[in-house]
């Protein structure tokens, strides 16, 4: 019985193999019988592979293919958290996503739209910008799932037949061939050549990860597919493991990469758990992030890339590695402290939004939107659901409690906020004066973003653009710059040393007081003080302490729109329309300049906007300081006849006192370190 049983699976299998040949699209590259490597790789004693086990013991290598493949559409007690085929949809851009790759015009970056087309014979290397994010995440494949979707939702084989042909013949232009792990990371265009600049792109770790973790869902949603053969499952299966084994071998040294690359690995061991493999795949993934938890979130919750946007992105991967740990039933291998520094990053992040949901474009960070950070909030405060104020947060201040506190400080990451209010009248200003970051954070120290009864009034200048040829890496440099934040810099030149050390933070809701200290240049370091008075307006004192001479610089950077600049005064009034505008005056020392600057801010990936820059530098030539004081005062409308004086009664390593009248008021602002 057993032998006829095989042998009508021989012949089903055959028949369905020349019927799916016949359908496939020119150029596609199945093997026209598989192999038994597949076999190799797989644990055979797995429960559930009995009969492919008999099969494959008998040389019957057509009959093991096709119970394989029947296995995988039948198979029970994994968990896909990412896939629910019982409740799939598509928005309107994956569906454009999905019918614009059959003609092979492939969505890559938001930065790149329209999207490019890469020919009927696929040019896997083509590169129309010579920007390396385009050629990276071109092998990420962002449309396959999509493709995926449309089939389940449609049942139309045209989906799952593109999906194959374009999954094959990337295989087939794309080999992996040994490179040094360096070469995945270097970023001079001209350093690689041949085979090598290649495989940098298509088989970087990062970029590896990424399909080993989306190949799973286009799994789940194309097995069912008659035109995923047994065929095609080996080669899906060998290719699969060919991603895996490469990453357990090549991952990245450090940061969000290896975290990536780390949870990824989990999930390609706990969905294939049949591979030989797969528990040494899971295991270097828990152990990685067990590690790593620990190595990279600082101990007030900040990760220490020190960009906003990658550090929710962190808090996503560590979470999704425990979600689907838990899934599978091996979330016990995590450490006990590993969810306490997830709710500890999570904390972190809720104090430095602005009251749009948008957050500082430090670094390469972007604003993000509502829609997304409410998705945040809303799954956080599901994973956490005592905490009232994940609550507020996630319904938009409707349920839970708002916090009880106004300013906060993390002292270890350097990110700081002053703040009035929670709502979106509030008056928040968040400073970044932190330790040395990694690639990602920018030579920014003592910058700050003001946010204003609904308008952000000092943008970050962002970062535009990643890196790429000689074109490309230029306009990264220019945003990257010091010179182009609120800060200050000796010589208009990047700071030498970002290592900033919080001196004191007094968040009293009377007066919060920050002072911070960044030895930028050899020789010279900035002391910035900043005053939150009355809840109203800023006071900032700028000193550039030491014996190193040159022009010092301090640099202010407004939001898009006209402002009226008094070089006579060092006052800045911003005219925009609605009720969120701006007072600035600087007082300054004698021989003081007053300049306008080049100035643009992004908030996505090759966007920016014009807007008005200032500059007061002052010659430093000797060894006394040079001390600057601004007032900043956010109003709905500026009263130009406003009159502010200040003065600086007492400066020395330890003490600071200033005396501040604006209309009438006078204030002595003062602190002993």
């Amino acid at each position: 019985m057993r032998k006829i049983t095989l042998f009508l699976l021989s012949v089903c299998f055959v028949c369905q193999w020349v019927e799916a040949q016949e359908k496939r699209p020119i150029g596609l590259t199945q093997a026209a019988l598989p192999d038994n490597t597949v076999f190799t790789l797989l644990d055979l004693d797995y429960p559930g592979l009995e009969q492919v086990k008999e099969a494959y013991e008998q040389n019957d290598m057509k009959s093991a293919s096709e119970l394989l493949l029947e296995y995988y559409r039948t198979r029970k007690g994994v968990v896909n958290l990412s896939i629910d085929l019982k409740n799939i949809s598509i928005s309107k851009t994956e569906q454009q996503w999905a019918d614009d790759a059959l003609k092979h015009t492939f969505f890559v970056h938001n930065g790149y739209l329209p999207a490019y087309n890469y020919g009927e014979d696929i040019n896997w290397q083509y590169w129309p910008v010579k920007d390396n994010e385009l050629r990276w995440q071109l092998h990420r494949h962002k449309w396959f799932t999509p493709m995926g979707k449309a089939y389940q939702l449609t049942k139309d084989e045209k989906y799952a037949k593109e999906w194959i042909y374009q999954y094959l013949d990337w295989v087939k232009k794309n080999p992996l061939e040994q490179i040094s792990q360096d070469t995945y990371e270097i970023y001079d265009l001209d350093e690689v050549k041949g085979i090598a600049e290649n495989v940098r792109f298509a088989w970087r770790p990062l970029e590896a990860s990424h399909r080993l973790q989306d190949q799973i869902n286009q799994f789940t949603l194309f097995i069912e597919s008659d035109s995923f053969t047994s065929s095609f499952l080996a080669e899906f299966l060998v290719n699969y493991h060919r991603h895996a084994k490469h990453i357990l071998h090549n991952y990245s040294k450090e940061g969000n990469h290896l975290l990536f690359e780390a949870q990824r690995m989990l999930c390609a061991g706990a969905f294939f758990p049949e591979f030989k493999e797969a528990a040494i795949w899971r295991k270097s993934g828990i152990d990685i992030l067990n590690r790593e938890i620990k190595k990279q979130v600082y101990d007030d919750g900040g990760q220490y890339e020190l960009d906003l946007g990658y550090h929710v992105a962190c808090i996503e991967i560590f979470n999704k590695a425990l979600a689907m740990a838990d899934a599978n039933g091996f979330g016990k291998e995590f450490s006990d402290s590993y969810v306490a520094t997830i709710k500890n990053m999570i904390d972190f992040y809720s104090n430095l939004r602005f009251p749009d949901y948008t957050f500082p474009c430090f670094s390469d960070a972007r604003h993000g939107n509502l829609h997304n950070e409410l998705v945040n909030f809303t799954k956080w405060s599901k994973q956490f659901p005592v905490d009232e104020q994940l609550r507020y947060f996630a319904t938009q201040g409707k349920e839970g409690r708002q916090p009880q506190y106004l300013s906060k400080g993390f002292t270890t990451s350097g990110f700081f906020a002053f703040r009035n209010g929670w709502k979106e009248d509030a008056t928040v200003m968040i400073l970044k004066a932190g330790p040395q970051g990694e690639w990602h954070c920018q030579p920014d120290n003592g910058t700050f973003e003001l946010w204003y009864n609904g308008k952000n009034l000092f943008p970050d200048s962002g970062s535009y653009i990643y890196g790429g040829n000689d074109e490309v890496q230029k306009q990264r440099d220019w945003f990257r710059q010091t010179a182009v934040h609120n800060t200050l810099t000796l010589d208009n030149k990047n700071l030498e040393t970002t290592q900033s050390v919080t001196r004191l933070w007094n968040p009293d809701s009377n007066m919060p007081i920050l002072v911070t200290e960044n030895p930028g240049y050899k020789g010279l370091k900035h002391r910035r003080s900043v005053f939150f008075v009355d809840g109203s307006y800023f006071v900032i004192v700028d000193e550039a302490i030491g014996e190193r001479q040159g022009i010092v610089n301090l640099h202010y950077q407004l939001a898009e729109g006209e402002v009226k600049i008094d070089k006579n005064s060092g006052r800045i009034i911003s005219t925009y329309s609605g009720e969120s505008n701006v007072l600035l005056q600087c007082f300054v020392a004698k021989g003081t300049e007053i300049e306008e600057e080049e100035g643009w801010y992004s908030v996505a990936y090759r966007e920016r906007a014009k807007r008005p820059a200032v500059v007061f530098n002052t010659p430093k030539k000797s060894g006394s300081p040079v001390r600057y004081i601004t007032i900043i005062y956010p109003q709905k409308q500026v009263k130009a006849s406003m009159k502010i004086s200040a003065q600086i009664k007492k400066a020395t390593e330890e003490r600071l006192e200033v005396k501040v009248k604006v209309d009438g008021k006078k204030r002595t602002l003062e602190y002993q370190l």
